[in-house]
Order: C-alpha cells, then sequence, then structure tokens
C-alpha cells in the first residue's frame, strides 16, 4: 500500500491487517503521531537478527527506505537499543516489527 497521502495511523493498521490476515506476524512497537509520525521497521528473521528500516523521502519526496545502522542483519538487542533511542528523541515516531525471515518489509510494497 503507498504512503502518499495516507495518514500513517491508517497505512500502519491497513498494513499490519493484510500481514497478519496472510498469516505472518506484525505489530506495533511504539504508536506516534497519528496523521504524520515517521515510521521505523524493525524486520525480526526469527534468528535472533533483525533488519532495521526507516521511511524516508528522496529530493522529488518520493518514498525510499533507509538502513539506518547498514543492511546487515543485526543483533536484536542492538536493534532494540537504536529503536528506543529513536523514539526518546522524536516521540512522534512509529516504530513496528514484521517477522519475516526472508526480510521483506511490506511497507514497501
Amino acid at each position: 500500500m503507498p504512503r502518499d497521502r495516507l495518514q500513517t495511523a491508517l497505512w500502519v493498521g491497513a498494513t499490519l491487517r493484510r500481514v497478519n490476515a496472510a498469516g505472518g506476524f506484525a505489530a506495533i512497537l511504539h504508536k506516534g503521531e497519528a496523521e504524520s509520525g515517521v515510521l521505523i521497521v524493525r524486520i525480526a528473521l526469527l534468528d535472533g537478527t533483525s533488519l532495521l528500516v526507516t521511511e524516508a523521502r528522496d529530493l522529488d519526496g518520493a518514498l525510499d527506505w533507509m538502513a539506518p545502522l547498514g543492511p546487515d542483519p543485526l543483533p536484536d538487542a542492538k536493534v532494540d537499543g537504536y529503536i528506543a533511542r529513536a523514539i526518546e528523541r522524536d516521540p512522534d515516531l512509529w516504530a513496528v516489527e514484521v517477522e519475516d525471515k526472508t526480510g521483506a518489509n511490506p511497507f514497501a510494497a
């Protein structure tokens, strides 16, 4: 589901329902600002590591995804710490966890 013109709460809710209805698991770790909070997604690989991506915009304003800790899986504890610090800096941020062994980001679809 594309992000443009959708409130964050609606986008997150719809995507989580889609993932869970398909037999996957996704949950909100932290609810941020309903209309325009930025989204950070933890993709749990179910082996003690996770990928982390955050919503970003390119120079033309198009939705993109950035890996703030790099493209490689990291220990869950390191990802947890990053998310906690990010929420401390920006309480309007939304944090979502998705379980996917392949590392797919359902928000990028």
